[in-house]
């Protein structure tokens, strides 16, 4: 499990903000923790399973892709602001995340 530091929050959601700027072509300013993947950008699942990828390099993360899909079938996310909430999750909770329930 990686550390929550106190600027972890901060990092993720500017990776998550900027990731979605460029893959739906929508300037940063436009993106706030409301804004909805779907409906206002287009967003797909393809597009989370990247973000996963990314983080698991970044925080050196052993989470298998099963353990965060039926964490998301019980917690769906539909919001940036969401998102970035389950991604912190996952960051300190690999694996152990379904136990959270």
């Amino acid at each position: 499990m990686a550390q929550i530091m106190e600027n972890t929050r901060y990092e993720v959601k500017e990776v998550v903000y900027e990731f979605f700027a460029e893959e739906c072509e929508v300037p940063v300013s436009e993106i706030s923790d409301q804004t909805n993947i779907i409906k206002d950008l287009d967003g797909d699942s393809l597009m989370f399973l990247e973000l996963i990828e990314i983080f698991k390099k970044k925080y050196s993360l052993d989470i298998e892709l099963k353990t965060i899909g039926k964490y998301a079938v019980k917690h769906p996310v539909e919001t940036i602001g969401q998102l970035i909430d389950m991604q912190m999750l996952i960051i300190e909770h690999e694996n152990d995340i379904l136990e959270l329930d």
